[in-house]
């Protein structure tokens, strides 16, 4: 009777828990949605220069404030928001299939596994931000250059949790079932091993997006990344470094608070949904 009982709690343990991830996702999609369809109703009125409007503090009015050209802060964060979406949106899902691809290459043989681990860890001992600034700036920069840059610097621990994954799936007994009766690799990777995987792949390309941000912000605010007429986080920031002695705080204040804002709602994205998988091991992330 007392198993019984701590099935049924178990089971309406699970129950709470999974409700309070799908809430808490819910509202931070909800926010991150809106966010990103506000930026499109943004008409390029706003985004004009209008020195009569220059340097005004935050208001009901502007509630962001204006630049020293009297463009509205507003509407500068949501559009540079917006295109930080896309460019970590881009980089993410290269990245994404570089790390699938890689780690099931390690089913073919053991050199193969040997070489995607020496790369893994080749990788991993160049800082991101140096190899980052390297791959953005070898290529001229821009919106091309930071995605490749992005894609290329940011495979590897997702690619090493997924090798991880991969060798445990590979020693299961029933894909030594399949092989012994003559299923090749490539279906057991196809039938076993992807399925497995997928669930990882999409919460870690998920938290992946936290730092594709903020890595292309931080390339960008150097002078290694977007070109400084687009509207980026990271030129609005630089830019607003030369007028924070001025008492223009809001430049800085509110672009940087939005960006956080959002890698806060990717990370939070990313766990809920482990959580909402696997609410027992959700928390030990």
């Amino acid at each position: 009777m007392s198993v019984s009982n701590n099935i049924i709690r178990k089971r309406k343990n699970m129950w709470s828990l999974r409700v309070k991830s799908t809430v808490i996702v819910s509202v931070s999609l909800s926010i991150l949605v809106g966010m990103l369809i506000s930026s499109f109703f943004i008409t390029p009125d706003k985004l004009v220069v209008d020195l009569q409007l220059r340097n005004i503090a935050p208001s009901l009015e502007h509630l962001f404030g204006t630049d020293w050209m009297g463009r509205d802060m507003l509407a500068r964060t949501l559009k540079g928001l917006s295109l930080s979406f896309g460019v970590g949106l881009l980089s993410v899902i290269i990245s994404s299939f570089i790390a699938l691809l890689l780690s099931l290459l390690t089913l073919t043989n053991k050199a193969v596994d040997v070489c995607v681990t020496w790369l893994i860890d080749l990788f991993l001992s160049v800082p991101h931000i140096v190899l980052l600034i390297l791959i953005a700036f070898t290529l001229g920069g821009g919106f091309k250059g930071v995605v490749i840059g992005l894609a290329v610097t940011h495979w590897p621990s997702l690619t090493r949790l997924l090798r991880a994954e991969v060798l445990q799936i590979n020693s299961a007994e029933y894909v030594a079932i399949s092989q012994k009766l003559g299923k090749t690799k490539a279906w057991v990777a196809a039938h076993h091993v992807l399925p497995h995987l997928l669930p990882q792949l999409l919460i870690g390309s998920i938290l992946l997006f936290p730092h594709a941000i903020l890595h292309e912000a931080a390339i960008t605010f150097l002078g290694f990344g977007l070109s400084p007429e687009t509207p980026a986080i990271g030129i609005i920031l630089s830019e607003a470094m030369r007028y924070l002695s001025t008492g223009m705080w809001w430049l800085a204040l509110f672009p940087g608070l939005a960006l956080l804002v959002m890698v806060g709602i990717f990370d939070i994205l990313g766990r809920q949904l482990q959580k909402w998988i696997d609410p027992f091991s959700g928390d030990h992330l």
